[in-house]
């Protein structure tokens, strides 16, 4: 018999674990894989990209599923709480463009180090390569798993989402929480490339090309702009990529509930920084000072080589032509072209390519404060089994981290209130 039992060893559980076992001494931790923290360890390219800096206004905005949840948990444990617990314990972090935070030493495995040491130090029991089956309530929890049952005052599932399945995350969390009554909503990919049946992406005309710092704009029914985000991009054999197209890709899905249509039509901005009149100054002052060189010469040096020949040939303008033949429709079309070149896209990878998983355990069956269920007492659930969701940039690790040491702290309370 424990005091509390946590379901998943990635950041969240670890983290709950850790909260839960500062106050009990009977914590029993199980991860169905090999090794703790196996997200933690390929997060942030490698890097582990632990938090991010930013005020509280600014990481909600940066979660645009369900962040203001997260205003309730930051009252308890915050982004800078997750700096201080990682910084005592001997690992220096740094901040990036962003807010984004790293350990000094770049290696994400220093950073589970910390977790790994605490659980040990805290005397929790972990048992690992122990897939769980079934749970069940009674007024304790029964765990079982493939190597016998277990029992608790108070249960913590922190299991993760459907994406990444390689580190263990495939959805056994949404199956234990329906089987104690919750509801799970819709769940769909998030931070995951988009693809494209274009002609030019068909053809591979553009694959591999890198387009940097453009405005990339997933857009209504009426043409108006759903979202858009202002970073790199690539363009793949599928479709695209690269961080502006991640952060756009929960977006193509909700257009395309929303206009209830496949086919979801994006736009490409190559210069956010200059206005269409400024574009179009820069391009004739290019132009007139080569007159007599063709067209894709004087303008080369502008933007990539390629996106420059394909911008010039959606604008109807011929490449080897030169400026005295370019008429000022032809020169508007092609400032047109530069400033929005849109294009349909069909969907996303699948959710087990995506980063993130969007969709989860509803919010309205958790209360905010304690992650505690509303519908089965002792019962705590945190991390991405919720219906919460960010970009990548450190928001989603804050989440896992600041939800999983709330649950465990308010797990550990309730195990050692009911056990007097």
């Amino acid at each position: 018999m424990y005091q509390t039992i946590v379901i998943g060893g990635g950041p969240s559980g670890a983290m709950a674990a850790v909260a839960a076992s500062e106050k009990n001494k009977s914590v029993l931790l199980i991860e169905k894989k090999k090794g703790l923290g196996r997200k933690l360890k390929i997060s942030g390219g490698g890097r582990c990209n632990v938090t991010n800096r930013l005020p509280y206004d600014e990481i909600i905005k940066n979660i645009p599923g369900n962040g203001k949840f997260l205003y309730s948990p930051f009252s308890v444990f915050d982004n800078l709480s997750i700096i201080n617990f990682f910084e005592t314990r001997g690992v220096k972090l740094k901040e990036e463009d962003h807010g984004r935070m790293f350990p000094v030493s770049n290696k994400s495995q220093d950073v589970v180090d910390v977790l790994i040491n605490q659980l040990k130090e805290n005397h929790v029991e972990v048992k690992e390569e122990t897939p769980v089956v079934s749970v069940s309530y009674d007024h304790n929890f029964k765990v079982k798993t493939q190597i016998g049952e277990f029992e608790s005052h108070s249960l913590i599932i922190a299991t993760g989402g459907t994406s990444v399945p390689q580190t263990g995350s495939t959805g056994d969390g949404y199956k234990f929480a329906k089987s104690l009554g919750h509801s799970i909503t819709e769940l769909f990919p998030t931070e995951v490339p988009i693809t494209s049946s274009e002609t030019f992406i068909k053809s591979n005309r553009l694959k591999g090309l890198s387009l940097k710092d453009v405005n990339l704009s997933v857009l209504k029914k009426n043409g108006k702009k759903r979202v858009s985000h202002q970073m790199d991009m690539i363009f793949t054999h599928f479709g695209i990529s690269g961080p502006a197209v991640l952060r756009c890709s929960q977006f193509v899905y909700k257009e395309q509930k929303n206009q209830k249509t496949q086919h979801i039509s994006m736009a490409i901005d190559a210069f956010p920084e200059l206005n269409h009149e400024q574009l179009k100054q820069h391009i004739t002052s290019l132009l007139s000072d080569t007159p007599d060189k063709i067209i894709k010469n004087s303008l080369h040096g502008l933007i990539e080589e390629r996106y420059l020949l394909f911008m010039l040939e959606q604008a109807g303008i011929d490449e080897n032509t030169t400026s005295h033949h370019l008429s000022n429709q032809q020169l508007n079309d092609l400032v047109n072209m530069f400033k929005g070149f849109v294009f349909k896209v069909n969907g996303t990878l699948p959710i087990d390519k995506a980063f993130v998983t969007g969709g989860g355990v509803s919010l309205k069956e958790i209360q905010p404060k304690t992650m505690m269920s509303k519908l089965v007492p002792g019962l705590f659930l945190c991390g991405e089994v919720l219906d919460i969701h960010g970009y990548t940039g450190g928001y989603n690790i804050t989440s896992a981290l600041v939800t999983g040491h709330v649950a465990g702290l308010y797990a550990g309370h309730y195990a050692h209130a009911s056990m007097e």
